[in-house]
């Protein structure tokens, strides 16, 4: 029988495992085939785990009036945080068509509030808008490390004073539970995910660390399912008084 601390290792393994190339890794993958079964996928797998997941934080967000939505898939966050705020204008940028046409439909008599982007965010430049309220659900999970890190510190100087940075991700706890279920089953959709889309990465980012060195402070935090799921607040690091 393992250790503890052999488990623990052992179950952070797929954080550490190399990603492909940077030439592979630079191919965007493409999500458009997955626009009308991503819904049903999500529901055969986690039934409605990855919706609690999402909404966790939805009350602590009446306050926000301009929403940064990056790769909010079929957009149905999107059509929830329309309804439960009536002042609310989002911007979603995603590298997938076929997503952002699901994500207005969603939106349906609130579309005017939504402005949607075609964009790769690794490469996207935000422009002219100052942000309170940034969302990534289950979407840092398609980038690495350095390109989360990057992504953060180009939306952080686009933030007003106390925004708020919502994610919501995968996790594989450091424990017998991660290292025999969290990280063959993570292992298990990148794969899929890869198939189908041609995501090039194959393990979880250190997304924590990489908003930490991008001056972001974790608030609050919840998990699901043993820790396998979790949902985040973040807030931008307040200015030291000078």
């Amino acid at each position: 029988m393992p250790d503890a601390q052999a488990v623990a290792l052992a179950a952070s393994d797929i954080a550490a495992e190399p990603s492909p190339p940077a030439s592979d890794l630079s191919v965007c993958p493409n999500f458009d085939r997955l626009a009308v079964l991503y819904r049903w996928m999500e529901w055969i797998t986690f039934g409605p785990w990855l919706k609690w997941c999402r909404v966790a934080w939805l009350n602590q967000l009446a306050g926000c009036r301009h929403a940064l939505v990056l790769g909010d898939g079929d957009g149905r966050f999107t059509g929830r945080l329309l309804c439960a705020n009536p002042l609310v204008s989002i911007h979603a940028v995603d590298a997938s068509p076929a997503m952002l046409k699901a994500l207005a439909g969603r939106a349906g008599k609130n579309a005017a509030r939504v402005q949607t982007q075609v964009a790769d965010a690794r490469l996207w430049q935000p422009e002219g808008s100052a942000y309170d309220l940034v969302v990534t659900h289950f979407f840092l999970d398609c980038l690495t490390a350095d390109e989360v890190r990057s992504l953060a510190a180009r939306v952080r100087g686009m933030l007003e004073d106390g925004a708020l940075w919502v994610v919501s991700e995968f996790a594989v706890p450091p424990n017998r539970f991660g290292l025999w279920v969290a990280r063959p089953l993570v292992s298990a959709l990148y794969w899929v995910f890869g198939c189908l889309t041609g995501l090039r990465v194959r393990c979880l980012p250190d997304h924590a660390g990489a908003l930490r060195d991008a001056d972001f402070t974790l608030k609050q935090r919840r998990t699901w399912l043993g820790g396998l799921l979790t949902s985040e607040l973040w807030s931008p690091r307040a200015a030291e008084p000078s």
